[in-house]
């Protein structure tokens, strides 16, 4: 691995600047699962607080959810969207840190993506190449592959990118995988399945968006492919953001719209060895970085594009 490669990935972008926490950050455990053991305890997902004592949370491993304030967000992704952030709030709940012993009440209530970036903070403080990851995971449900953000961070010791998954106490639950090291083919990539949408070996109905509306496919696939560039760019985009030209028309691409994303989608099938390529393509193709979200639209971005 080129090293300069490596020190892009030691480097923290806008969300995951750990700002006042970096020698906090660095006092956390070095061990990879260790550490992800220890964020898991602090947050809630929004799933496992909706369907309380039940389910993934039968044996109480996320706390008892039953304890958890009324008067609080059912979920809190649209407040603490970066790693200071989240660890500014995890600290005003709970003056001792990141403890294993944190109750849930005192827990935040986030989703994936959150769990990455505070991982990959935590990790690139330490002077560790760490990225964030966004495709689908297939080992939730069968049949179905979720939309889901991972983490890989690099193994000097042996050579390769480890990827792993710390939102969950999932091995606890009988996951039948190694959560801290799970195999390539484990995961479904974003370019990956976009492209076998696109080359017609599925029709992607199997990769599921969770935004309760049922989007899948395409729709789905090129929200993923985005969001894993921005990620591979230390640009974590969480998802009320959408690049402007991509905003509210998923399902209604142009043949033109979807062949620039096929090249795009051939580079991140192996963004180490197109790694050059990825950073000419983010440095040069603006309208991929020009971003909506819920206060920024049209009316500021258009003359941007």
């Amino acid at each position: 691995m080129e090293e300069y490669i490596l020190e892009h990935y030691r480097k923290p972008g806008t969300y995951t600047y750990a700002g006042a926490y970096l020698d906090y950050f660095r006092t956390l455990p070095d061990d990879v699962s260790v550490l992800g053991r220890l964020v898991c305890a602090q947050v809630i997902h929004r799933v496992t607080l909706k369907e309380g004592n039940t389910n993934a949370n039968a044996n109480l491993l996320y706390g008892d959810m039953n304890c958890y304030p009324w008067y609080r967000m059912r979920c809190e992704d649209d407040v603490f969207l970066t790693a200071a952030a989240l660890a500014a709030e995890l600290f005003r709940l709970d003056e001792r840190g990141f403890v294993a012993d944190r109750k849930a009440e005192n827990k935040l209530v986030v989703t994936c993506r959150y769990v990455s970036v505070l991982m990959s903070a935590i990790l690139k403080a330490k002077g560790i190449p760490a990225r964030s990851r966004a495709g689908f995971a297939p080992y939730f449900k069968q049949g179905v592959s979720m939309d889901h953000w991972i983490n890989q961070h690099y193994s000097e010791k042996e050579g390769r990118w480890i990827t792993f998954d710390a939102d969950g106490f999932y091995e606890e639950n009988g996951m039948p995988l190694s959560q801290y090291d799970i195999p390539q083919d484990s995961f479904d990539w974003a370019a990956e399945a976009y492209l076998a949408v696109r080359s017609g070996k599925t029709d992607g109905k199997q990769y599921l968006y969770a935004d309760g509306l049922g989007t899948c496919s395409l729709p789905a696939l090129v929200r993923y492919l985005v969001y894993d560039f921005h990620a591979l760019m230390n640009h974590e985009l969480t998802y009320t953001f959408l690049p402007a030209y991509l905003d509210g028309r998923l399902d209604r691409l142009t043949e033109q719209e979807l062949q620039e994303l096929d090249k795009l989608a051939e580079l991140l099938l192996e963004p180490d060895r197109n790694f050059d390529k990825l950073c000419k393509f983010w440095n040069t193709e603006r309208k991929f970085r020009i971003i909506h979200s819920p206060l920024v639209g049209a009316a500021d971005t258009d003359k941007l594009i």
